[in-house]
C-alpha cells in the first residue's frame, strides 16, 4: 500500500472497532505530527530527501535560505487547492494545520536536539522511519500530510491512474532530484530512506488490522 492509497483509506475507512474520542484524537495527532516533523529533522540533519512534497521541501531548503516551517506549507500550497475543491474545506484546513504544524516543529526540534555529527545513512533512515511511523498515526486518526497524495488520489480518481503509481513516479523524481543537489551518494541513501518509509506504511496500514475509527 502506497502513501498516497494509505492517505485515501485514512479519509474513508469506517471500521466496526470502536470510535475514536475526541481526546484521542487530539493524543493521537500530537503523537503523529511529533514523530513525523522529528523524522522531518533527522533527514534534514543528514542533508537527505524523502518522497513527497516533504522531500521537496527538503530539497529546496539545500538551495534557499529559508526554514522548513516555511518552506513545507509553501510547497503544499497548489496541492491545498486541489483538496479544496476536490475534499472540502474541512479535509483541507486539517490538512493545512498539520503541515504548518510539521514544518514549524521541524525547525524547533533544533533547539532541542543539537547533533555535532549525524552519519547520513542513520540518519536518513531514522528520519524515514519516524516519519513512516508518524504518518501511520495521522493516517489512522484521520489526517495526512497533504502534498502530492492528494494529486495521487484525484489523478486516481479523475483519469483512473493508479494512485500508488504516480506517487511513486513523483517520489522518483524528487529523490532523483537531489543528484544535482548533493550528489549520487545522497541520492542513494534518500531512496533508501523512501523505501523504508513506504514499507513501514504498506506493512502497517492495512484494512481489518486497526479496528478503531
Amino acid at each position: 500500500m502506497s502513501e498516497a492509497a494509505a492517505a485515501e483509506e485514512a479519509q474513508g475507512y469506517e471500521a466496526p472497532g470502536v470510535r475514536h474520542r475526541w481526546y484521542e484524537n487530539l493524543i493521537g495527532l500530537a503523537t503523529g505530527l511529533f514523530l513525523s516533523s522529528l523524522g522531518v529533522f533527522f533527514l534534514h540533519s543528514a542533508h537527505a530527501v524523502t518522497g513527497g512534497t516533504a522531500g521537496l521541501s527538503l530539497l529546496v531548503s539545500y538551495l534557499v535560505p529559508l526554514p522548513i516551517g516555511v518552506l513545507f506549507p509553501l510547497v503544499n500550497v497548489p496541492f491545498f487547492a486541489l483538496a479544496l475543491w476536490k475534499k472540502g474545506w474541512q479535509f483541507t484546513l486539517r490538512t493545512f494545520v498539520c503541515v504548518t504544524l510539521v514544518g514549524i516543529m521541524a525547525d524547533l526540534h533544533g533547539l532541542f536536539v543539537h547533533l555535532g555529527s549525524l552519519q547520513p545513512v542513520y540518519g536518513t533512515i531514522a528520519g524515514n522511519l519516524l516519519a513512516g511511523v508518524g504518518l501511520l498515526i495521522l493516517f489512522r486518526h484521520g489526517a495526512s500530510l497533504g502534498g502530492v497524495n492528494i494529486l495521487a488520489l484525484l489523478l486516481q480518481e479523475r483519469l483512473g491512474w493508479n494512485a500508488g503509481a504516480v506517487q511513486m513516479c513523483c517520489d522518483i523524481v524528487i529523490v532523483g532530484a537531489s543528484f544535482f543537489v548533493a550528489g549520487l551518494p545522497t541520492m542513494l541513501v534518500s531512496a533508501l530512506g523512501a523505501v523504508v518509509m513506504n514499507i513501514v506504511i504498506a506493512f502497517n496500514h492495512r484494512p481489518g488490522r486497526y479496528m478503531g475509527y
